[in-house]
């Protein structure tokens, strides 16, 4: 094997045609942190304190997520043409499994509605308490502060919503946009300033190349669907490093929530078993879509674009394959250190996320501790005899339809145009 060094924010190393489909990966493994964490918001704090958290951590990062893939993509506007755009690139309704149809009606009104929810499949099972909690208490304020990044007179509310009336009523839900000056913009909370501050909301990403084949920005008309293979390698990279950045963004704010409800340890053993259930379905997800083996190659090849540890301008790692040997380095003096964001949850003694990414692609995978200082925490990956018991985080993940959940070639999109 010819030895190599792999930095783990490798998208520029993949092919468009390969980027085309890690994006709606991304995205969907972003929508499932959700179904990850809340299950053990549910344990610690119940039904309400769960809702809370979930409407908080939103709150927190939406806003400043959405800002900014509007300029990484140049299609930043003041418009309800603008907000459907940012909607069709935000983990929070990631392509197909979160089904979002859009009729624009001018610059100041249009309608959403959801011909699938994944989300909803996923809590319908729960109860009319939980679906309600999730269609009423969370999105009524999560909605308005995503739209609050384009504008701040933009107000959504609904048509119809779950629970549903008969209880195969589609489209699963419906909803208006209007923006009007009269339209009081809702307090921006504290949690939000607070994630304006961190180092994610200011890190500098990979600039698109204008001269790649391919589109190299959104601009011009809102499309039916978003289809990422027409999109330039360059952009799709960008695009890719902006998506792990929300997810990044996303668990910061889901911090911040729970360090208001319990103690720092508390608050930090919640958030690792997020990461961990997320952290091995997303590697799986990962391995199969790209087409990897599950070897120790193809688990260097999926660390390289695992959202844990990626973008590399926001994580301080490296992955280093040689002579049959895989090295992981997690240094310290990151933008996500000083954070305080998912890398900062692994140590030589909570390995349990890191552990869950390497068994996703190979439940033989082990990872064992080389050494460990204040600058970097170094692990291999080894290969046991058998494979190792699923985690229980992981298994809650699992829980999702989003976990089997298959992408499909809807063809070309149409251009959407005022009615």
């Amino acid at each position: 094997m010819v030895s190599e060094t792999r930095r783990r924010s490798s998208f520029e190393a993949l092919s468009r045609a390969d980027l085309a489909v890690l994006v709606p990966e991304l995205l969907l493994c972003g929508q499932l942190i959700d179904r990850s964490g809340m299950a053990h918001l549910i344990v610690a704090f119940g039904r309400e304190g769960m809702t809370e958290v979930a409407i908080e951590e939103w709150q927190a990062s939406s806003p400043w997520y959405t800002r900014r893939m509007q300029r990484a993509l140049n299609y930043e506007g003041d418009s309800v043409e603008t907000i459907f755009k940012g909607l069709q690139l935000d983990i929070g309704a990631p392509p197909q499994f979160m089904d979002f149809r859009f009729r624009v009606d001018d610059h100041d009104h249009g309608e959403f509605w959801l011909d699938h929810c994944g989300a909803l499949m996923d809590v319908e099972p729960m109860g009319d308490a939980f679906v309600t909690a999730m269609c009423h208490d969370i999105e009524d304020p999560t909605f308005d502060a995503t739209a609050l990044a384009t504008n701040v007179h933009a107000q959504v509310r609904p048509i119809h919503r779950p629970p549903r009336v008969p209880a195969d009523r589609h489209p699963h839900c419906a909803w208006t946009v209007t923006i009007d000056p009269s339209h009081v913009p809702p307090v921006v909370q504290p949690h939000t300033e607070a994630i304006g501050r961190t180092a994610a909301v200011a890190t500098e990403l990979t600039p698109i190349d204008a001269g790649d084949d391919g589109r190299a920005d959104y601009a011009g008309p809102l499309l039916s669907d978003v289809r990422f293979v027409d999109f330039s390698r360059s952009a799709l990279a960008r695009i890719a490093e902006e998506v792990c950045l929300q997810h990044h963004l996303l668990a910061l704010g889901f911090l911040i929530g729970v360090r208001k409800r319990t103690d720092e340890e508390t608050a930090r053993t919640i958030t690792r078993k997020q990461l961990t259930g997320i952290a091995g379905l997303a590697a799986e997800r990962i391995r199969d879509a790209l087409g990897l083996p599950d070897d120790l190659e193809g688990l260097a090849a999926v660390l390289s674009v695992h959202p844990l540890f990626a973008p590399e301008q926001y994580v301080d790692s490296e992955i280093r394959f040689d002579d049959g040997r895989l090295l992981i380095t997690l240094g310290r003096q990151g933008r996500a250190d000083a954070d305080g964001a998912w890398p900062t949850l692994i140590d030589g003694d909570h390995l349990e996320p890191l552990q869950a990414l390497v068994r996703g692609v190979n439940a033989r995978f082990t990872a064992h501790v080389v050494s460990e200082d204040g600058d970097a925490l170094v692990v291999d990956i080894r290969t046991e005899d058998g494979p190792t018991k699923e985690c229980s985080e992981v298994a809650i993940t699992r829980f999702s339809t989003g976990a089997d959940f298959a992408f499909a070639d809807r063809g070309i999109p149409l251009p959407l145009t005022v009615v």
